[in-house]
């Protein structure tokens, strides 16, 4: 048997030309079905010595995917740049090998010319509701009417091109662009339903004036007494909203809360003549309560339209500018009543501030010495300029209540003592004026100079400057009470009772008290 097949090979071996026979030899196995008659002529798909060729032979075979390479479009024409037609697409796999197939399933629609998007994507949309089998996968369609002609309500009066109106996401969902028709929608015309206009879906010569769809509002609010051309005063944003220029088209242009008012506030049963323009027209009530119709009909004289309750009246014209706090006050504070054209006999501030007034008159009734109107509880007194004891260093910084524990402020002390006697750690022995050693700057600071007092400190007094109590014992009322003769501390120490007199320097020395001068005769002493 293998005798034959090979008597057999061999016959048809020699049937064929010599480079046929070649070819057939070095092939590693048999082309797929559709490459069989090209299966002798090895060079329409292969050049010697030059594989990358390869893939160029198969574009010139196959020259729609050859198109779409070059023109970068469809599957092939997306593929990975340089990726050769037999990674995909191996031959010489036999008659039956099939070279062309691949997962629909996990297929990347998106490397198409034609991406699934929407409803496109729903599984219950299948390859073959597209992709016709005796077709080739490029010639699926593209145009929505191929596939949804049935679904074309329309029945193609509005053309093929769905895709205009509709979108993937949902067959009734549309995407059209109103604007681009002769009829934009605005306002609440976007919210409206297609069907609401355009009956029995029918789009061409659809009425495009307002009362044709709104008919039923115009006789219900105007009889149709103000024609067909309700866009001169309404808009479509709200069909009780109005654009009727009331500043420019009448004699009485909407200022302030005018301009919010309905217009059947003045307007009573619609009429739109002759209406009222003075304010006590409509304010008549509001009058009658606030004035008693005691200042006449002129209410723009004070008020304005942005607010009944606010008054333009200029009260710095008067004697009596409004400053501070003052400007936020209400008139009935300082006007009492409704007649403001009385004047106000006093102006003081007492007159409004008295309950509020801590120092019970006590200063005066002049209150703008120290206060101002935009703070009653802040004052602008100078103490530096508007009383005897300027504040320095520490002072400054030191609440007004401190020392004027009482409203009457002229009442207060200005010696140190009777602020710090609590202080005073020498307990009244160097006196108390304190301001002698200390200052305003700091009061353990102290810069007293004994030296420049009736008592120069030298010899052993200069080593006890640190124990001023050594000779100032007792307490003292005001200035410390200087000694200036040894005896006045030393006199326990005379060892001459006296009989030498109290000026001991004459002898002595403020060194060593037991020393005594050179050259003191008994004569010297006895002087």
């Amino acid at each position: 048997m293998a005798l034959l097949r090979t008597l057999a090979l061999a016959s048809f071996l020699l049937a064929l030309p010599l480079q046929a026979q070649a070819n057939k030899l070095l092939m590693p196995g048999d082309v797929i079905k559709g490459h069989a008659k090209e299966e002798e002529a090895c060079e329409k798909c292969h050049k010697k010595f030059d594989k990358a060729a390869q893939s160029g032979l198969c574009a010139d075979c196959h020259k729609e995917v050859g198109k779409d390479i070059a023109d970068k479009k469809g599957f092939h024409g997306r593929a990975e740049p340089g990726k050769e037609c037999k990674e995909c697409h191996p031959d010489h796999k036999g008659r039956d090998a099939k070279v062309a197939e691949f997962d629909h399933d996990k297929f990347d629609h998106a490397k198409t010319d034609y991406p699934l998007k929407g409803g496109h994507l729903n599984e219950k949309v299948k390859c073959k509701d597209c992709h016709k089998p005796e077709k080739k996968f490029r010639e699926a369609p593209s145009y929505c009417n191929e596939c949804h002609k049935k679904d074309d309500k329309h029945k193609g009066g509005l053309g093929t091109d769905c895709a205009k109106c509709h979108v993937e996401k949902d067959w009734k969902t549309t995407e059209f662009n109103h604007d681009k028709t002769k009829f934009k929608l605005t306002g609440k015309h976007n919210d409206v339903k297609c069907a609401k206009c355009h009956i029995d879906n029918k789009f061409k010569d659809t009425p495009l004036d307002c009362k044709s769809c709104h008919k039923k509002d115009d006789d219900k609010a105007h009889k149709g007494k103000l024609g067909p051309k309700c866009e001169s005063c309404h808009t479509a944003k709200d069909w009780k909203e109005v654009l009727f220029d009331h500043d420019k088209k009448t004699k009485y242009p909407l200022l302030g809360k005018h301009k919010e008012v309905k217009c059947d506030k003045c307007h009573i049963d619609k009429k739109y003549k002759d209406t009222p323009k003075a304010c006590s027209s409509c304010h008549k009530k509001d009058d009658e309560k606030a004035h008693k119709n005691k200042f006449g009909s002129k209410c723009e004289t004070c008020h304005t339209e942005k607010d009944w309750k606010e008054s333009i009246f200029n009260h710095d014209k008067t004697k009596f500018k409004l400053l501070g706090k003052h400007q936020k006050a209400k008139c009935v504070t300082c006007h009492k009543g409704d007649l403001y054209k009385d004047k106000i006999k006093d102006m003081t501030c007492l007159a409004c501030h008295e309950k509020d007034d801590k120092h019970k008159g006590q200063e005066g009734k002049k209150c703008e010495t120290c206060h101002n109107e935009e703070l009653w509880t802040k004052t602008t007194f100078n103490h530096n300029k508007m009383s005897t004891y300027p504040l320095l260093g520490r002072h400054a910084l030191v609440a007004c209540k401190k020392c004027h524990a009482a409203p009457t402020f002229k009442d207060a002390k200005s010696d140190c003592w009777s602020c710090h006697e609590k202080d005073d750690v020498h307990k009244r022995k160097l006196g108390t004026e304190c301001q002698t050693c200390h200052n305003a700057r700091d009061w353990k600071a102290w810069d007293f100079d004994h030296n420049k007092t009736g008592f120069r400190l030298d010899g052993a007094h200069k080593k006890g400057a640190n124990n001023c109590y050594a000779c100032h014992k007792r307490p003292m009322d005001k200035k410390v009470l200087v000694i200036n003769t040894c005896g006045g501390c030393h006199d326990r120490d005379d060892v001459h009772n006296g009989s030498f007199g109290d000026r001991c320097e004459r002898c002595h020395i403020g060194n060593d008290w037991k020393q005594i001068k050179i050259g003191v005769t008994t004569s010297s002493r006895k002087k």
